[in-house]
């Protein structure tokens, strides 16, 4: 993948084989319009059909938010702006397949959440599937007190990710919850002093990366889809990545590594 040059993003490669996507609008607290998310939909098509991207880290610039959603001043100024406007802005989310809406990439994601995650910012960090935060952070979905609702999937992956009880006061209430709270409840893997986030994401990229990369989409794969099955159905279930696994060089690499008492040299293919 050539080196992209957005304008409301950085993109970053800080190490072989990882991506960083970080959304760079401090002034608005990372809030994304629909430009930034024409820009953030390319980035991730392109990271996503890189074969030399095994492992995708998203945050935000700055300390004070990860993401806070919707930029609802830019859609109140579009909106008074007139038709012209408003019609633009509703051609490129025609042109944008969102974060929120890729139930289906194939390479691990993790949030890097350095500053709060509220309203579409919470529901990108629940799109995740590793998630860093830093100890001041909060996360909350407070769209009812705005009198909208948690529609880019909060209501539906929150209850699926905690106790209906708990997701339910949350998601009723439009409460905040503290980082540490959410890694009692398990939506977060770890918490660690924002000057320690970054090494603690880097820790974590490296364990994984210390895999072969097509076992790791593999296991992915099989593990999210096997979530909507019956367990006997997702254990007898056929998964494009698993097959394409067991027909890899990794595959054979893996076994012939251990047995001759080496560290195995990943190709991702």
């Amino acid at each position: 993948m050539s080196a992209p040059d957005p304008e409301f993003f950085l993109y970053e490669t800080p190490k072989e084989h990882v991506a960083r996507i970080t959304i760079n609008r401090p002034q608005v607290r990372n809030a994304v319009h629909p430009p930034a998310h024409k820009e953030w939909s390319d980035l991730l098509d392109a990271v996503e059909a890189d074969d030399d991207i095994w492992v995708i880290i998203i945050t935000g610039a700055g300390d004070k938010a990860f993401c806070a959603g919707r930029d609802l001043k830019h859609m109140a100024a579009s909106r008074a702006s007139g038709a012209e406007a408003m019609s633009a802005d509703q051609a490129l989310m025609q042109a944008t397949t969102r974060f929120i809406e890729r139930f289906d990439m194939s390479k691990p994601v993790i949030a890097q959440v350095n500053g709060h995650a509220f309203g579409g910012g919470f529901e990108v960090v629940l799109a995740c599937d590793l998630v860093v935060a830093a100890d001041h952070v909060s996360f909350g979905l407070p769209e009812p007190r705005r009198g909208i609702y948690a529609g880019g999937g909060g209501v539906h992956r929150l209850p699926r990710q905690i106790p209906l009880k708990i997701a339910m006061e949350h998601l009723l209430t439009g409460n905040p919850m503290p980082a540490n709270r959410a890694l009692e409840l398990g939506l977060v893997n770890r918490v660690v002093p924002y000057h320690e986030l970054e090494s603690a994401v880097d820790e974590l990229v490296g364990d994984i990366l210390l895999n072969a990369p097509l076992s790791v989409r593999a296991t992915k794969q099989a593990a999210m889809s096997g979530l909507h099955m019956r367990l006997a159905d997702a254990h007898r279930g056929t998964y494009p990545d698993v097959v394409a696994m067991q027909h890899s060089d990794d595959a054979r690499e893996g076994p012939l590594a251990f047995a001759e008492k080496r560290e195995p040299r990943w190709s991702g293919s």
